[in-house]
């Protein structure tokens, strides 16, 4: 690791416990993206007829580990958190929480859930659970602070749901498997990006390295979105092109992308605040779709 947790006596000790903040430690939202990415895997990945006993233990220990991640993140930047304004409200840098709670909520999710999809799943979906952990952690986490390539290093665990979903099914991965891990791979860059142009102020505040920080005209930003962007594009189309999906699928992903394409290109001509909003609802729309699509055309 290159960085090393704040001492547990970060914060105040709170008054009340109150289970809406341990809830907020697991960042919902990203959670449900994850589950939502490994539905999608499981189910592509499924042969025959689907096993739901299977899928629900895969969610659940897909859900503790994603959760226990964002907890141990949280612990971990709590001081971070505390510079930036939409993050100064959250249970740690508010004081609400005791970071050593933190740290044993995110330990025994985290730690519960690799080993409860090792036993009820299967031992390749827990070790890619448990590679998600540890990069996230010990390279993502603290390279915000370090480098703008830390968006690069985060792209490789956050592209794992549908790997683990595909495993968990099949107990394999194929070139269909790579296929899915690398669409989400692309999406993360305009994603975050996005997220990144917008809070540029407060994550300067926070000393993180993100490249809009660093990019002060917007247009290497810019530059990156409109690749990834671009290369996303055909990507999108090839679940079609190895028989993992009709042609149904395909105009609607080609649809989908040009759609997405023109968002980056907005962004591209003029980097403003609201240009990255109206991109990071493109990215969240965008998803969810093609990945819906894919699975109700699956051949």
């Amino acid at each position: 690791m290159t960085s090393a947790p704040h001492c547990l006596t970060a914060a105040p000790r709170p008054h009340s416990v109150h289970w809406a903040d341990y809830w907020e430690l697991t960042k919902p939202e990203v959670t449900g993206l994850v589950l939502v990415s490994a539905l999608a895997g499981f189910y592509l990945g499924t042969e025959g007829a689907l096993d739901w006993a299977l899928l629900f233990h895969t969610l659940l220990g897909t859900g503790l580990v994603s959760a226990g991640t964002a907890a141990f993140n949280m612990f971990w930047e709590r001081a971070d958190d505390a510079l930036m304004r939409r993050t100064a409200r959250r249970p740690l840098p508010a004081g609400r929480l005791e970071p050593a709670a933190a740290l044993w909520f995110a330990a025994v999710l985290s730690v519960g859930g690799v080993v409860y999809l090792a036993f009820r799943v299967n031992l390749l979906a827990s070790g890619l659970a448990f590679l998600t952990w540890a990069t996230y952690l010990f390279f993502y986490t603290p390279l915000k602070k370090k480098t703008v390539w830390c968006t690069a290093v985060g792209a490789f665990p956050g592209a794992m749901p549908p790997l683990l979903g595909w495993a968990a099914a099949r107990g394999t991965l194929t070139l269909e498997a790579w296929i899915l891990y690398a669409i989400l791979f692309l999406w993360q860059f305009p994603h975050f990006l996005s997220i990144a142009w917008m809070y540029r102020e407060d994550y300067d505040r926070a000393g993180m390295r993100m490249l809009p920080v660093m990019d002060s005209t917007g247009r290497a930003t810019a530059v990156q979105i409109v690749f990834y962007s671009l290369a996303l594009l055909p990507l999108g189309l090839a679940p079609t092109l190895v028989g993992m999906a009709g042609r149904t699928y395909y105009w609607g992903a080609l649809l989908l992308g040009v759609a997405f394409l023109s968002v980056s290109l907005r962004v591209a001509r003029k980097p403003s605040k609201a240009n990255a909003r109206w991109l990071l609802h493109a990215t969240v729309v965008y998803l969810p779709l093609l990945f819906g699509l894919l699975m109700l055309d699956k051949q």
